[in-house]
């Protein structure tokens, strides 16, 4: 069976949030709930200084402390690796939120499916997307699991410019992702955490 992960190379990626945008597109989620973001850190002391972008996102882990915490059976894991939650189980009580050592979940408050971008109504686009949403459960990065069962690549790895992000079989020696990881030293973050991430960094 695969196990789909993901390869983000920090030397290729621009900080343009193209991946950011791409996915607030694709998943159509409400004001300040982010599934993928782009951190920014400066490094160096004047006058030679530069900054690091860094893409963040759910790390679908192999060993996900999210899907053993919860106690409704909401967070689970399909058989290729990607953690998803099923909404109609969630409670909303942030086990998993707490869990993560990676700060990749967020609770949807109640009211919030009710906000738009444009603050006073709410676009044809959004209703039609909020719909896939329920309010006071957790919400996270899904690998794009509905493009990925079409045999599409996520969002963010389709719309990167710079080609940052790879995405693949970490189970297949063969593979673009286990290819890079093996050559260039990929390497999981928060490692420490024993949670084996599917996604990788490459310096």
């Amino acid at each position: 069976m695969a196990r789909l992960g993901m390869v983000i190379d920090l030397k290729r990626c621009v900080g343009c949030n193209a991946c950011t945008v791409a996915c607030k597109s694709e998943n159509g989620t409400p004001p300040d709930i982010f599934f993928t973001r782009v951190l920014e850190q400066v490094a160096g002391q004047y006058p030679i200084v530069k900054k690091k972008y860094i893409p963040v996102l759910c790390n679908h882990c192999l060993d996900a402390p999210c899907v053993r915490v919860c106690p409704t059976g909401a967070t689970y894991k399909r058989e290729n690796g990607i953690v998803l939650v099923d909404y109609t189980k969630c409670i909303g009580c942030k086990a998993c939120v707490v869990a993560c050592p990676y700060n990749n979940r967020t609770l949807m408050p109640k009211g919030k499916l009710k906000e738009g971008h444009f603050k006073n109504h709410l676009t044809p686009y959004e209703q039609v997307k909020y719909k896939d949403f329920y309010e006071g459960v957790v919400v996270k990065c899904t690998f794009c699991y509905h493009r990925v069962d079409q045999g599409l690549e996520p969002a963010c790895v389709n719309t990167c410019p710079a080609g940052a992000r790879v995405f693949g079989d970490l189970h297949d020696p063969e593979s673009e992702v286990s290819r890079l990881i093996r050559q260039r030293g990929g390497m999981q973050p928060m490692s420490e955490a024993n949670t084996n991430p599917s996604v990788y960094y490459l310096e």
